[in-house]
């Protein structure tokens, strides 16, 4: 996981899993860029294959630290699969997802 920052939004990229056996290490990532920073909290999941419900928590805790601090969680990149899985769950509606702009167009 790697994290870049700018004045107006940080980007994090998550690896291949968010699960059970990552969550702890990503959770305080997340939350320590949340703490840190202004702005977006991006966090780019294009290369996310597997995601549980632990993950799943991981996100939407982190969402609720941002929103606790006016700032605000953008899921990026969101491979099909994983946005299935936030539809499943009705995450979507909850967390921010970008649309990639080829989709808008």
């Amino acid at each position: 996981m790697r994290v870049r920052g700018n004045p107006r939004a940080q980007v994090v990229r998550i690896g291949e899993r968010l699960d059970a056996g990552t969550s702890a290490g990503v959770r305080s990532r997340l939350h320590e860029a949340v703490e840190a920073g202004e702005g977006d909290l991006i966090v780019d999941l294009s290369k996310l294959e597997m995601i549980d419900a632990t993950g799943l928590g991981v996100l939407v805790g982190t969402h609720r630290l941002a929103l606790s601090v006016q700032r605000r969680l953008v899921l990026r990149g969101v491979p099909p699969r994983i946005m299935r899985v936030l539809a499943v769950t009705r995450l979507n509606r909850v967390l921010h997802v970008e649309v990639p702009q080829a989709a808008v167009a």
